[in-house]
């Protein structure tokens, strides 16, 4: 007798086959004709091919490309900008750096970042000291503050700032907050309903929820943004939590952060309410955001952003730029480095055009696979020349780069696919003589806490670690 329900089991087993892999190879061919960087392309390939179930979900979640999209339109982007282009063209003339103008140029024209002159840059390498600066200047503000932060955590630093920005918003002063959905999922919605009800403006950047906006669950808002009555602003690395002041139990936590004063807070302020519109749609453009500001410091800067959405990695392409023109010394502090072929390249040609390139990067950091990961790409600069270190004290967090004696950046970016690729960050690139001395030095004296890594001992390490680490490499770009 003919068996029925066996051709039935059959049958569907052939369909769910056929669905299946023709999924998975649907899925692989949309990654390869979206024409991405062919490392990440390889990746997805090889993620897709050995976990495929993982696979599909990860790339559900974290691969779909959105390079083709606008997270702004250039016509509302232009009417943000205006008044920060208008205080631009109404500087006195001002020197320009000649070594350093392509690397303006290219900023001004990838995402309208504007030279700001007469600045005043104050440098913090402790998360205690920028939090008393920043707490000092929101008791100090009258018309409005602006934070944008990666993490806003619910514990006595978080609750901190929360209760001085609800004191502020009952004195009359305007309050925007944004916080990333992601970066602060754990944290509990009656922290930010308590400053909502206080008449704080609160809002999430790009909340991930079903379906909606769950293939940029991978897209998150990584820039750490304060603007007080838009004379001072904050930019860096820290974000608003215990750990940032009192660090781990095995070392400290090391970071970067900024103060500007001047005219260069209206490219923080700029940055802010760009992001803003994305989150609320609706232009906040009074005048009363770019209040007239005379000089009050020496800094040249320009307040430079990045996005995964749109054509350009502005901030990555910089700094390739950068590394390419740098004629005697490039410093770089990174918590994380698994960098893009452009970077790599970048750091290895200079090395070998005999630039001292140093690398530090920490020894122990908060995420076992990235620093495996990181840790694989260390041969590949040692045998073009760089020098690296590997800082002992702690976790270091901090994105500082200095160059020449003349160029200096410090912000949210860290040489990794993940800030070039998928975050949104910011950072401020300065151009002054007396700023890039004191973030040498600040180098310099992280250096005498770091132990050096040397190529000869270092390619004595087991071969079960290397194996590890190239395993790890692998999976660099979706990490």
């Amino acid at each position: 007798m003919f068996d029925w329900n066996l051709l039935a089991s059959q049958i569907a087993t052939a369909a769910f086959d056929i669905v299946y892999f023709g999924i998975i190879i649907g899925t692989i061919i949309v990654i390869v004709l979206d024409n991405r960087n062919p490392v990440k392309t390889m990746a997805w390939i090889l993620v897709l091919t050995f976990l495929p179930i993982v696979g599909l979900v990860f790339y559900f979640f974290f691969g779909r490309s959105q390079r083709h999209e606008r997270i702004i339109s250039k016509k509302s982007q232009s009417r943000l900008l205006k008044k920060p282009l208008a205080e631009y063209l109404a500087q006195d003339a001002h020197d320009i750096p000649e070594h350093y103008s392509h690397l303006i140029a290219l900023f001004r024209n990838l995402n309208q970042s504007f030279p700001f002159e007469g600045n005043s840059i104050q440098i913090y390498t402790k998360g205690l000291t920028m939090l008393q600066a920043l707490l000092h200047e929101l008791q100090k503000a009258t018309g409005h503050i602006h934070l944008e932060f990666y993490i806003f955590e619910d514990d006595a630093i978080g609750r901190l700032v929360r209760d001085v920005l609800i004191d502020k918003a009952r004195e009359g002063v305007e309050v925007r907050v944004i916080y990333d959905d992601v970066g602060c999922w754990h944290v509990p919605n009656t922290f930010f309903e308590t400053m909502r009800e206080a008449g704080i403006e609160v809002r999430s950047f790009l909340k991930v929820r079903f379906p909606r906006f769950t293939s940029k669950v991978n897209y998150r808002n990584h820039r750490k943004i304060a603007v007080i009555d838009g004379h001072v602003g904050f930019v860096g690395g820290m974000n608003l939590a215990e750990r940032y002041m009192r660090g781990f139990s095995w070392g400290i936590w090391r970071d970067t952060h900024l103060k500007i004063e001047g005219k260069a807070v209206h490219g923080l302020q700029a940055a802010f309410l760009q992001d803003w519109y994305f989150v609320d749609q609706t232009f906040v453009t009074a005048a009363r955001y770019f209040p007239k500001t005379t000089a009050c410091g020496t800094a040249l800067t320009q307040v430079v952003t990045s996005e995964p959405i749109g054509p350009w990695r502005e901030i990555m392409q910089g700094l390739n730029m950068a590394l390419l023109n740098a004629r005697k010394y490039f410093y770089i502090q990174t918590p994380y480095f698994l960098p893009t072929e452009t970077i790599l390249t970048a750091m290895q040609t200079a090395a070998q055009a005999g630039v001292d390139v140093r690398l530090m990067i920490p020894r122990r950091a908060d995420s076992r696979l990235t620093q495996l990961a990181s840790c694989s790409y260390l041969t590949d600069v040692l045998r073009a020349g760089v020098k690296v270190y590997f800082y002992k004290k702690g976790f270091l967090h901090s994105k500082l780069m200095v160059s020449d004696d003349a160029l200096s950046t410090v912000g949210s970016t860290n040489l990794d696919f993940r800030s070039f690729e998928h975050n949104f960050e910011v950072n401020a690139f300065i151009y002054d003589a007396e700023t890039t001395l004191q973030m040498r030095e600040i180098f310099v004296q992280d250096q005498r806490a770091s132990e050096q890594v040397l190529l000869k001992s270092w390619l004595k390490r087991p071969w079960y670690r290397k194996a590890l680490e190239s395993l790890v490499r692998l999976l660099s770009p979706l990490l």
